[in-house]
């Protein structure tokens, strides 16, 4: 039965790279894997086939010879070559483990290199005011990282000794796992993946090459900035290992809870307490806000639950330039500790009003009409 052609095996064009190579075969590894595909027999041949196009193609030598000559001049290269076609050379698990090292672990290093890692990123919880968090400030916090011990620059190796060459990977931080023809890559147990293993190690970081630290560190907070923004601090996160970049800092912030006002994004809202009599006549209230007090003039018969809109009161976000407003809602104020002289004055006063009819409560008077139509259909 003729071969099928190596590219059309894979699914790709005769001037695919070597990067588009190497994903249409794991696509087709996954896909047929004779382990995946227990009930189809047919699964096990079309893997295999993909593997061979995957071990050619990858090699420019025999894809040259191939490109010029077809099958018959990969046959002729593999014999010159002496490194074996399909059979010989890079076995299939030296195959798997360069196109799933990916999925499997960092990859490999070469020449005894110990692997580098990136340190870790920090969260801080920063609270603020409302004050503060609208009109932006300088902060200090005191954060406890991990950082690069002086002693041994990070080595973990007591000072004036280096950590040797790991015998078990032979420096390249992962370990080749095979059972049968299937073969995977994981962390080298005995140097836990750095390549390297510090047989005498630094009395300060304890073979670490980190030790404990609180950093005190000045965060520029931004005007109106809101709960929930974080800030980035490039850097300032936990040192890396064998000479990786420190990872970064995120500030949270969190906008304390205020005695006067709430926030909603650029919007301010706050209660305002007025006495009867203010609400009934009318007059003016100090009303303060973030900059400064202003009077909020109130009508007269304005009902308790109004609420009137200051513009551009309010604050400016990050992320918008234009000011907010603030929400004043009104809360008429019944009176409280009366003497008896200020309760018959309020009794004459009702009976004045209630003389009146509804034309003094018309919203009292349209809800006893309400409650009268309600019951006489109840009665029909």
């Amino acid at each position: 039965m003729a071969k099928r052609d190596y590219y059309e095996v894979l699914g790709v064009a005769k001037t695919a790279t070597a990067d588009e190579i190497k994903k249409a075969y794991r696509r087709l590894a996954m896909k047929h894997h004779p382990d995946r595909n227990k009930d189809d027999e047919s699964a096990e041949a079309r893997f295999k086939e993909a593997k061979e196009a995957y071990e050619v193609l990858r090699d420019d030598d025999k894809r040259a010879a191939y490109d010029r000559f077809g099958h018959e001049g990969v046959k002729a290269a593999s014999g010159a070559g002496g490194a074996g076609g399909f059979g010989g050379g890079q076995g299939f698990s030296d195959i798997f483990g360069d196109v799933f090292g990916d999925i499997f672990g960092a990859g490999r290093g070469r020449g005894g290199a110990s692997q580098v890692f990136r340190g870790a990123d920090l969260g801080y919880e920063l609270k603020l005011d409302l004050e503060t968090a609208v009109a932006g400030d300088t902060v200090q916090i005191d954060v406890p990282t991990q950082v690069t011990c002086k002693t041994c620059d990070g080595s973990g190796a007591r000072k004036g000794t280096s950590p040797t060459t790991c015998t078990t990977c032979e420096g390249v931080g992962q370990v080749r796992m095979q059972q049968g023809f299937f073969s995977i890559q994981q962390t080298c147990p005995a140097c836990k993946g750095a390549g390297t293993v510090i047989s005498d190690p630094c009395t300060d970081c304890h073979g670490r090459g980190r030790v404990h630290k609180t950093k005190t560190l000045s965060v520029k907070v931004p005007p109106g900035v809101d709960d929930g923004d974080r800030i980035r601090l490039s850097g300032e996160g936990e040192a890396g290992r064998n000479g990786g970049p420190p990872g970064d800092l995120y500030v949270e912030i969190r906008v304390l809870p205020h005695k006067l006002f709430e926030r909603v994004g650029a919007d301010l809202s706050c209660e305002v307490p007025v006495s009867f009599a203010t609400a009934t006549l009318g007059g003016e209230v100090e009303l303060p806000t973030l900059d400064g007090h202003v009077n909020l003039k109130v009508p007269a018969g304005t009902q308790s639950g109004r609420v009137f809109r200051l513009r551009g009161k309010g604050v400016r976000t990050v992320r918008d330039a234009r000011q907010g407003d603030l929400f004043a809602k009104v809360l008429v104020e019944t009176p409280v500790n009366l003497s008896d002289e200020q309760k018959d004055l309020l009794s004459r006063f009702d009976e004045l009003v209630r003389s009146g009819g509804n034309k003094h409560s018309p919203r009292a008077g349209g809800w006893l009409d309400s409650v009268k139509r309600f019951f006489d259909r109840i009665k029909q």
